[in-house]
């Protein structure tokens, strides 16, 4: 038996009534690897948080414009981990990003500041995850995928609802097992509440987030994408800014990001999608229905802040007279699950240093991530235009033809 990730355990099973030399199971390993935070707000602790209990990486230091993030990093990291050295906190961008004891960047600033960051972060030849969405326009979206083309060490966007678990057993089911035969449609629904409060408040802005179809949508569109295996051929899309942040200003600019849409995407090889969104409900609730020629998987996650006995996620595959039909469950160890992201961000690290360690695993690459911002832009000029989007005229106009 292999030894047990003791930072995973550590919340099951007491051994503090042990001496060093009495643990093997719960032996401590060093981490193999150091990896560097560029932005320490809320992503950046739980980027912390994941590497920490992964295990096979720690933590050296971070990089911040903002002092209030630094300093309440710093504490959080010296109050969840006293064990541990002390964060080392660097005074620019290039000395966080070229310091010879790191083996991998971990990108979690405002979108709006990835592209800058990006371009002196693959100077290092580092490992580098970015976080979604990988820039906040479809140009800087391209020089960002066009850097990363021959880039050498592993280059990863941080689109982690794919390891979501009921995207994670959708995929298995769909793509692997063909459980409902040929994918034909494909619906997905976000209901949840307004976006959360950000340092100076740059989510509530379209210039510095993208906007809310690329901010926060891309995820969607990343799983449509891949559940679809397919480029996108047409978008059209309607939505507005109905209720939140209608009266919010912040330094004497308005927020502009919509807060409810629906998008319809036909895709190159005749599969048809479409996403319903909606910012304005009181729970966090996702919902994915794939169509295929042999029956229909559907699945959700669901946390509406009620005092009941219910299950947060479910999943169903009905297939008639082609198949076994199945009802689960899907889910993660609680401390995985409950360390971001319904345990995505968890995985979404695993997979990196496996990637890291030549342990090849599915993960969002920097063309997926393109191409999530493709569907989102495409969609943002769909309402904006009240037309139907064709992608090839909008990259050749806004990309290939400035190339």
């Amino acid at each position: 038996m292999s030894r047990l990730n003791n930072n995973f355990y550590t919340g099951f099973f007491k051994s503090d009534h042990l001496s060093e030399k009495d643990k093997y199971l719960f032996s401590k390993k060093s981490p193999k690897y150091k990896f560097n935070i560029i932005g320490a707000g809320m992503i950046g602790q739980e980027h912390i948080m994941v590497t920490m209990l992964e295990g096979r990486a720690g933590i050296n230091g971070i990089f911040d414009l903002s002092e209030d993030s630094i300093n309440n990093t710093c504490r959080f990291f010296r109050e969840e981990y006293p064990d541990e050295k002390e964060l080392k906190v660097y005074d620019t961008l290039e000395n966080a990003c070229h310091d010879p004891e790191v083996d991998g960047l971990i990108i979690c600033t405002p979108n709006f500041t990835h592209i800058d960051i990006v371009k002196e972060a693959v100077k290092s030849g580092k490992h580098i995850l970015l976080e979604k969405p990988m820039a906040t326009t479809l140009g800087d979206a391209w020089e960002i995928k066009e850097m990363a083309k021959d880039y050498q060490s592993v280059f990863q966007i941080g689109l982690q609802y794919r390891h979501k678990p009921i995207y994670t057993e959708a995929i298995h089911e769909m793509l692997e097992r063909k459980s409902a035969g040929d994918i034909k449609s494909i619906s997905i629904v976000e209901h949840r509440v307004p976006f959360l409060d950000k340092v100076n408040q740059w989510n509530k802005f379209t210039e510095y987030s993208g906007g809310t179809f690329i901010e926060k949508c891309c995820h969607y569109f990343d799983l449509l994408n891949l559940f679809a295996q397919s480029k996108p051929e047409k978008v059209y899309a309607t939505g507005g800014m109905d209720v939140n942040y209608k009266d919010f200003e912040y330094e004497g600019n308005k927020s502009n990001i919509i807060d409810n849409a629906m998008v319809n995407i036909l895709y190159e090889n005749g599969i048809k999608t479409q996403f319903n969104l909606c910012m304005f409900a009181p729970m966090f609730y996702e919902e994915i229905m794939v169509c295929g020629d042999k029956g229909r998987l559907k699945a959700y996650e669901n946390e509406n802040f009620l005092p009941l006995n219910h299950n947060n996620s479910y999943l169903e595959i009905l297939s008639g007279e082609d198949g076994a039909a199945k009802t689960t469950n899907p889910c993660y160890p609680t401390v995985i699950q409950e360390s971001g992201h319904s345990g995505g961000t968890y995985y979404e690290h695993k997979h990196f240093i496996d990637n890291m360690e030549g342990n090849h695993k599915p993960t969002a690459s920097v063309e997926e991530g393109f191409w999530s911002i493709v569907v989102g832009e495409a969609a943002e000029h769909s309402i904006k235009t009240g037309e139907v989007i064709s992608i090839n005229k909008m990259l050749e106009q806004d990309i290939y033809s400035k190339v």
